[in-house]
């Protein structure tokens, strides 16, 4: 652009370049925009130059980054120009300012159609560069059948083919109707014989965009694309311009053989010799050369040589050259040459049958396991774990191991897991599984995952003969001075569980064991305290004949721990002390665990579910390109989401109960297996693990293998009861006057939404093509949901979408959903839930997806309810009359006289109140037609905050009551009476229950040792 000959546009230039600062610059940017809107409103017979030189000045304006909102016409009206300098100003302007969907656009149509058609190549030129630029269906479908037939044209140069062709390929992009395939497919095959190497790129480009949606219309383009490689492989024939360092078109030599690896098969032997030649001449004729730009060209041909001999399944002796080659450039300097050496082994050892020449450079991948280079270390880790088999796992595991210790933080978690499985999946024998976790832990144990433990613990207990070796094993590192905490938790474990079957070695004594473990109580987190208090109850249960001074030594400790505020070890240490007191009872109800049920690895199926890195990706996409990358969420072939009753129900304070077989789900996979052993109707084996079990790693390892699973937590109460603070009279479906929908649900949308909100597992919504599931748990203030989108039927789901619309009170994060879903597919969509203030709000998912020609949108509340964040508690009179009287008035404690209340006995009220995690708190109030209960709220800007609630029911009126709420903070007050209020008004008669029968003193120790321990569930999810 000559801009010389514009004195005013260079003395502009020259304005804001000399400006000191950002806001000089500002004000001598307005002020000409300023004088440039009044030039073009006042001048109607503005010269082409002034117009041409202000049009200028726009462009330069919006190119430091102001917002140009005006001149748009003027700009588009150069485009008509008869001279070329207007001209081309015109064309530069409109497609740097102009997008595809602007109006003017359609003004130019005409204009830049006649450009294209005429016979001035310039302005042919011109045409076609905006018109590539700028792309959009208006112009696709104007424009493109004189762009095909500029490019197929006898008489027009290269210059102007070559620019046809990019222009084509940009609207084929936006809209591929514009290319008929039973017309193209000729003409292309005409293009490729093409002698001008620009013009063979630019439709090479083409080519590939085409043979990526249909190849099959393309076949006779095949044997062409193989005399192209073959005609710059000889390197006869080629322009000077188009020789790089030597080598002859890198750029179409890529190209080609890109287009060449949509095609799966080549049937032609001729053809397929032909083409062999060739890339037997690349792969003998690439090396590493000092200069840097020579190799990236070089290179870049020979690696998009080795993905198409991959694809095309060549013979051994081929594939081993491509390995041995590969094995040179994992050996030199060059680290992107390193880099790319290890990500094409590693494709070659997905997708072909050199694995045992390429086993023959593991000592120089273990070395590159060292580089100083992150992304090369996570290639030679990659790699490392996909050649890992029988023969080799010892040594590649113990490379790992000795790895870890010096290893980036940013590697240690992925480090931790991949030797974990290869142990697992390749272990010469238990021993030696059992001696690697161990030293996992103790060398990364903090990047070594819950469900890493929870799988050698299921190991030792299912294999008898390894129960001693890993007993004396955890003994060892206990005398250790300072271990992970992770560590306490394993060996605590076995030993409570295994460790009298040493008792006669020295230093296995029932004190000792006790001794050594007591060491390491003062430094535990909350969460393993109650892994050690039911250790301590094993210990007492085996230590034969009694030891008075450890029993009291013991008894005192749960006594301390009687009064903790965390409710699980409070829990524990009350029911172990009264356990340990019953003599022989306590023998059969803390006897060792059963075997857990034999099933696939939670971590081999991780492995397997999500394990697709960018190499294996690659080499998928190389063998199958059908196959499209949809998310990283985990897909689950032929499963189906259970609607059903979990088989297991733990309650709010880690109550295991065994519902009525009636309730089971016939669909729940696994349900035979999960079913615990029982006496006299009460559970009978206790483990010591903790309740909560630390579900963060195990939960989406068991969804990824069944499904919503069969043992899930859930509230107390599986009645349908109303929901405050949301209009459940109405519909679960926000609002119902959107929902014009062709395809309608099955069963009630609004029931499943209320009975979401009392349990954390179930259906939220189905129809004839879809069934979405979900699964929670909430801890504190925070919740992990896991929504589970099944498709029902042969054919995808298509232009899926979930997007989630969340209250200001609520702060959410949805993983990837994919666009497709698969037939007969279940994909899984993780939903982080962080609640930050009280509120009774409710986040809503906003879903959408097409089958066929239905087009189905439903906006569906998520129960992520204000009582998912209440957690019962228990408290003494004295410590809630304390409280209580603290909190001595508005707005801390507000109370109210509600009317219209459903009737309801006393009894029932206290059930519906235990449902939604409120605790009812039995003899705090003398009257005994008044309820008193309380709970712990759990918000981001709360923290843990006491609420407690008082109700005053007329024994002859029970559709009125008093209520009074009161907490710590304002707004959860009155948020909480709220909800109370709206839950007792709108609470369905249909939950009345008649009442239990009192369980006997035996069924209370049964029941007591049953809520100590969660094994069931430890055992469900391993």
């Amino acid at each position: 652009m000559a801009l010389s000959g514009m004195r005013g546009l260079s003395v502009f230039i020259s304005d804001v370049r000399n400006c000191q600062n950002k806001e000089q610059e500002r004000l001598r940017v307005d002020k000409e925009l300023g004088k440039i809107r009044t030039r073009f409103k006042s001048e109607k017979g503005l010269k082409p130059y002034d117009k041409k030189k202000y049009v200028w000045k726009m462009l330069y304006i919006y190119m430091l980054g102001y917002d140009v909102d005006f001149g748009h016409m003027e700009a588009v009206s150069l485009i008509s120009a008869p001279k070329y300098p207007e001209k081309q100003v015109g064309y530069i302007v409109t497609s740097c300012l102009v997008n595809e969907n602007h109006d003017f656009l359609r003004l130019a149509i005409n204009t830049v159609r006649t450009d294209i058609i005429g016979r001035n190549e310039t302005f042919q030129c011109l045409a076609l560069t905006m018109v590539g630029n700028i792309g959009g269906r208006e112009f696709s479908e104007s424009l493109a059948p004189d762009v095909q037939k500029l490019l197929v044209s006898s008489s027009c140069r290269p210059l102007v083919k070559k620019k046809a062709a990019l222009c084509l390929l940009r609207l084929y992009r936006k809209n591929p109707d514009v290319v008929n395939v039973d017309g193209w497919a000729v003409r292309m095959a005409q293009l490729l014989d093409e002698r001008d190497l620009g013009v063979l790129t630019s439709s090479m480009s083409l080519l590939v965009a085409l043979v990526s949606n249909n190849y099959e219309a393309y076949w006779s383009c095949l044997p062409k694309c193989v005399k192209i490689l073959e005609r710059l492989a000889r390197n006869q024939d080629i322009p000077q311009e188009y020789t790089y360092y030597g080598i002859p078109s890198p750029w179409l030599q890529v190209k080609t053989m890109r287009a060449l690896q949509y095609f799966p098969i080549i049937e032609d032997p001729n053809t397929r010799r032909s083409l062999f030649e060739v890339l037997q001449r690349i792969l003998m004729g690439t090396d590493v050369v000092k200069n840097v730009n020579k190799n990236n060209a070089s290179h870049a041909v020979l690696f998009e040589a080795l993905a198409l001999v991959m694809h095309l399944d060549a013979e051994k002796e081929m594939m081993s050259q491509c390995v041995t080659l590969l094995g040179k450039f994992i050996a030199v300097r060059e680290p992107n040459i390193r880099y790319l050496g290890l990500e094409n082994m590693t494709r070659m050892f997905m997708i072909t049958d050199v694995q045992d020449i390429i086993k023959r450079h593991q000592a120089q991948i273990i070395t590159s396991l060292k580089d100083p280079d992150i992304s090369i270390r996570r290639r030679a880790l990659d790699l490392l774990y996909s050649m890992c088999d029988v023969s080799n796992a010892k040594d590649i595991v113990e490379e790992l191991l000795q790895y870890l210790s010096t290893a980036d933080f940013a590697m240690r978690e992925e480090l931790s897991l991949k030797a974990a499985i290869l142990a697992e999946k390749f272990t010469p024998d238990l021993s030696w599984y059992v001696d690697v976790i161990l030293q996992l832990i103790d060398k990364a144990g903090e990047f070594v995952s819950d469900d890493i433990w929870f799988r050698v613990i299921q190991f030792v207990t299912n294999n008898d003969d390894l129960q001693p070796y890993a007993a004396a094993k955890a003994r060892e590192y206990l005398d250790k001075p300072a271990i992970h905490e992770t560590m306490v938790k394993v060996s605590a474990y076995i030993l409570g569980e295994f460790g009298h079957l040493l008792v006669r070695q020295p230093g296995f004594s029932p004190r000792e064991i006790f001794n050594i473990i007591h060491e390491k109580l003062p430094t535990v987190s909350t969460s393993t305290i109650p892994i050690l208090l039911s250790t301590y109850a094993k210990i007492l249960m085996h230590t034969q004949p009694p030891d008075p001074d450890l029993q009291n030594q013991i008894w005192a400790i749960f006594k301390k721990y009687e009064s903790c505020i965390e409710v699980e070890i409070q829990q524990r240490a009350v029911e172990y002390f009264a356990l340990s007191r019953k003599g022989a009872a306590l023998v059969d109800i803390l006897a060792e665990m059963p075997k857990f049920p034999e099933r696939q690895s939670a971590l081999i199926k991780r492995a397997e579910d999500t394990e697709v890195d960018t190499a294996e990706q690659s080499a998928m996409k190389l063998r199958a390109q059908q196959l499209s990358q949809t998310s990283n969420a985990l897909v689950v072939s032929d499963q189906h989401p259970t609607n059903g009753t979990p088989a297991v129900m733990v309650n709010q304070l880690g109550l295991l109960k065994v519902p009525n077989p009636s309730t089971r789900s016939n669909m729940d996979n696994d349900s035979e297996d999960q079913r615990l052993p029982q006496v006299n109707g009460t559970l009978s084996k206790v483990e010591a693990l903790p309740q909560s079990a630390d579900l963060d790693g195990v939960l989406l390892d068991t969804l990824a293998i069944e499904g919503p699973p069969s043992s899930i937590v859930q509230p107390k109460s599986n009645s349908n009861l109303g929901l405050g603070g949301i209009a459940v009279e109405s519909s679960a479906l926000v609002p119902v006057d959107q929902q014009a929908n062709a395809v309608q649900p099955i069963g009630n949308i609004a029931e499943r939404f209320r009975s979401l909100c009392l349990k954390d597992s179930g259906v939220l919504y189905e129809d004839p093509y879809i069934q979405i599931g979900l699964k929670a748990e909430w801890r504190a203030h925070q919740g992990r949901v896991v929504l589970f989108l099944g498709n029902k039927n042969t054919s995808p789901l298509l232009s899926v979408q979930a997007i989630i619309l969340p209250p200001t009170h609520l702060k959410t994060e949805l993983s990837l959903v994919p666009e497709t879903i698969p037939p007969r597919a279940q994909v899984q969509c993780p939903l982080e839930v962080v609640n930050l203030l009280p509120s009774r709000d409710v986040a809503v998912l906003d879903f959408s997806y097409k089958f066929g020609n239905d087009m189905v949108n439903v906006k569906l509340q998520l129960p992520a309810v204000l009582n998912k964040f209440l957690q019962p508690i228990s408290i003494s009179a004295e410590d809630f009359f304390a409280q209580w009287r603290s909190l001595s008035g508005p707005p801390l404690k507000l109370q109210e006289v509600v009317r219209g209340v459903k009737p309801l006995p006393l009894l029932e009220m206290a059930n519906l109140f235990d449902s939604y995690s409120l605790t009812v708190c039995p003899g705090l109030d003398p009257n005994p037609n008044n309820l008193v209960a309380c709970a712990t709220f759990y918000s981001e800007n709360t923290r843990a905050m006491l609420c407690l609630i008082r109700i005053e029911t007329d024994p002859a009126d029970r559709t009125q009551l008093r209520m009074t709420v009161a907490s710590g903070d304002p707004t959860l007050t009155f948020e909480l009476k709220m909800f109370i209020k709206e839950m007792l008004v709108s609470i369905p008669p249909a939950i009345q229950k008649p009442p239990q029968a009192s369980p006997t003193p035996l069924q209370q120790a049964s029941d007591v040792a049953a809520s100590t321990d969660p094994g069931a569930m430890l055992a469900a999810l391993l």
